[in-house]
Parts: structure tokens; sequence; C-alpha cells
């Protein structure tokens, strides 16, 4: 397991709004470490371009330095902006390397569907998978083929086969994916349409000739 180290540093929280404006200005993300047995908390920040550069790493599993304690954590929640898509907020949760944590795994669809090829529409439910693992064995996604996925066929968690290191949790019937066939908005036939005019042409040349003829009659 590749080891990354990210950069902490301990924050006041005394004045928590002024202070987590002032943390983005200087381009520091906000964020909370929580111990593994979830009995203590402690509000820290991360430098911006530290945190990205750790994001794009291969890493799952975190080392930092709360205090003069090094802890390794994987990251529990991450919040963004809903316009700009900046980071605002980062959770990092503690573990401990040979205990289990129960974690979502994000979703890799490989191959080229049959089913799309065929014209039919990929819908996916589900882009994430809760499984439970030690720290290590921690895998970036899930991947799933879909490319024998026909109009009509679908997969559900129970079908995904995983790691003997990693097992699933949580509803095995959910839907992940399924191939659809395209809706289509019901047309009218032609001929309908063209009676439909004739009918509108009729009623305004019958509703002129009546006001013509009141004009006419005063």
């Amino acid at each position: 397991m590749q080891e990354y180290k990210i950069e902490v540093q301990k924050r006041d929280i005394s004045n928590k709004k002024s202070s987590i404006k002032e943390l983005r200005n200087a381009d520091q993300i906000p964020g909370v470490y929580y111990s593994h047995d979830s009995k203590s908390s402690i509000a820290l920040s991360i430098d911006k371009k530290m945190l990205n550069e750790a994001l794009k790493s291969s890493s799952q599993v975190y080392k930092i330095s709360v205090g003069e304690k090094k802890k390794d954590v994987i990251i529990k929640s991450i919040q963004y902006h809903p316009i700009s898509e900046n980071i605002l907020h980062i959770d990092l949760y503690g573990v401990k390397m040979d205990t289990q944590v129960t974690i979502k795994v994000p979703i890799s669809f490989i191959g080229e569907c049959e089913g799309v090829k065929a014209g039919g529409v990929l819908n996916q439910n589900l882009t994430e998978l809760d499984i439970s693992c030690l720290p290590a064995d921690i895998p970036q996604s899930i991947d799933i083929d879909i490319s024998n996925l026909n109009i009509g066929d679908s997969i559900r968690v129970e079908q995904v086969e995983v790691d003997d290191k990693l097992k699933l949790v949580g509803d095995t019937g959910l839907l992940i994916t399924s191939v659809i066939m395209p809706t289509k908005e019901e047309e009218q036939p032609i001929e309908e349409v063209v009676d439909i005019l004739s009918d509108e042409a009729s009623e305004e040349a019958s509703d002129s000739t009546e006001d013509s003829e009141k004009e006419t009659s005063e």
C-alpha cells in the first residue's frame, strides 16, 4: 500500500463562521478528524493544493499528524460547492490498520454495452457500493463489466463479484444498472393533424362570415 502524507493544522473554532471564511480565503480547507472509536474529534485545516494532489493519488489511506501523534485516516466525506464544485469541507476518519472498516467505493463501468449499441439507454441507479475490508485493501473503484448487457438486462448488487478481501454490505438486491428502450413521445398520424387543421380553418372561416353578416345587417 502506498503511504501518502497530508499536513494538517489544528484550527480554532471559537469564532466558527469568520474563521472558516478566512481559511477558505487563504486557500485552506476546513475539516474535522474523528477517531476510530468516535469518542473524540479535532477541528483542522488542510492546504487546498495539497488536498487536491492527495485526492489525485492512488492512495485510499493517508497519514496525518495531529499534534505529536501520527494517525492513519480515510476520507469519510467531502462537501462540495453546488455550483463551483470547490471543496468546502472534509471529514477524516481515523482507522486501525488491523481492523476492518465499512466504506463507500465508487462504481466504474467497463466495456461497451451491447444494448446501447442496439439503441437502448443505460440507466445507472447506483454510483457507489458499500464494502467492508481492511484499510490497506480499500480499492479505488469497483469495476463492473457491462459488455454483455442487452436491452432488458440489469445488474444488481448480488451479481457483483469482488476480491476475496472485500465484502459487500447492505441490501444486495439493489439495482445498479439496467438497459431500457428509449421513451418516445406519441405522435399523431399525419392524417389526424390535417383533419384538425382543416376543422380549425373551417371554424375560423365560419366565424369570419358571421361577423361580416352582422356588420352588413347593422
